[in-house]
């Protein structure tokens, strides 16, 4: 299949080199020109580690030409550029394509569900839990995929069409998918926010002095009990809303191949096998940048609306805030344009089910 991927950072590059192994055709396009530039010229993405080899993956020089002709969209850009990318190719969609989230963050399905029923288009939006792989960009021309993920939870909009498009992820990406009930279960689903939360905050130092250090290490005991306590108010939501969702212990257990134990155990564990990706080394960090306004966010607002708060998401939100001097959920373009804070809880699930 032909799959235009928006974006061009390491989930983009990953997810492309796993498409074209597999034997589809992924054109990545950069909206802001730079990574992978390469490509551009005809040359070919260099995967290593989780994937090796070089494939050919086409470039698209404008938002038009990513999605023109594509059998199906993939997002696959940091979630502070979610809006301003589907603002750029929603005039381009058209009925019969299906758009993917990689993965889906503050409920940019709905908007982009709205953006349709303006135009009167009708097209499946999949929202994806987490993403199928991760890594870091090697260079201008390579990537270095760290892991894929052996489960990845999704959910349809409208949601009468998950079982069509089951078949789609299968056909793309193999059996690795697992439904979940739906938007909402999936706007819960995504624990890099609240893990990113308690790495970031209780080492913070480390980021702020440019310190080189490995993340899975410093998931020390107390950094694991504050990420589980974290977890505990995240599974409390979903339980207000009737949604069953991914557990962190679930998590770090499928997506690093490590047995099911406390989160800092299996994180020495996976210490110990050689997983020693570096935490950041600069507070410009996506771990505040983008996980507090588009993660911890969202989170916060949900469990307001169900009427159980997440103390220490709003805690994580406003102390990151304070040290950034600045309101951190300003930057959040999505909820503002959705009005969701308006929106009853029932007016919300219907949405979360049936879209615009």
């Amino acid at each position: 299949m032909k799959v235009g991927i928006l974006g061009a950072g390491a989930v983009a590059a990953g997810t492309a080199a796993y498409l074209a192994q597999s034997g589809h055709e992924p054109t990545v396009w950069s909206p802001s020109g730079k990574s992978l530039k390469p490509l551009s010229a005809g040359g070919l993405l260099t995967a290593r580690k989780a994937i090796e080899g070089e494939f050919a993956v086409g470039w698209a020089g404008s938002a038009q030409a990513a999605v023109a002709g594509q059998q199906v969209v993939l997002v696959a850009l940091p979630a502070y550029g979610h809006k301003a990318v589907l603002d750029a190719v929603a005039p381009y969609l058209v009925n019969g394509q299906t758009v993917i989230f990689s993965s889906h963050a503050s409920f940019g399905a709905l908007y982009l569900s709205r953006l349709m029923a303006e135009r009167g288009i009708k097209l499946p939006i999949i929202a994806w839990g987490t993403t199928l792989t991760t890594g870091r960009l090697g260079g201008d021309d390579s990537v270095n995929v760290a892991t894929v993920r052996k489960k990845v939870d999704y959910a349809c909009l409208p949601d009468g069409d998950a079982e069509a498009c089951g078949r789609l992820l299968v056909d793309l990406f193999g059996d690795r998918f697992v439904a979940r009930d739906g938007l909402m279960a999936i706007a819960l689903s995504n624990l890099n926010p609240q893990n990113h939360l308690g790495i970031a905050l209780l080492n913070l130092t480390r980021m702020e002095k440019g310190e080189v250090w490995s993340q899975a290490e410093h998931v020390t005991p107390a950094v694991g009990r504050f990420i589980e306590a974290l977890d505990a108010e995240r599974l409390a939501i979903a339980d207000c809303f009737g949604r069953e969702v991914r557990t962190v212990r679930q998590h770090f257990s499928l997506s690093f191949h490590v047995p099911e134990d406390s989160v800092s155990a299996m994180n020495q564990e996976m210490h110990r096998q050689g997983h020693n990706g570096s935490g950041p080394a600069t507070m410009d960090s996506r771990y505040i940048y983008e996980d507090v306004p588009f993660g911890l966010y969202p989170t916060a607002l949900l469990g307001r609306i169900a009427g159980r708060p997440a103390t220490l998401h709003e805690a994580g939100i406003a102390i990151f805030s304070a040290a950034c001097g600045r309101d951190l959920t300003q930057d959040n373009d999505l909820l503002p344009a959705l009005a969701l804070d308006s929106l009853s809880r029932e007016a919300l699930e219907a949405l979360t089910r049936s879209g615009y």
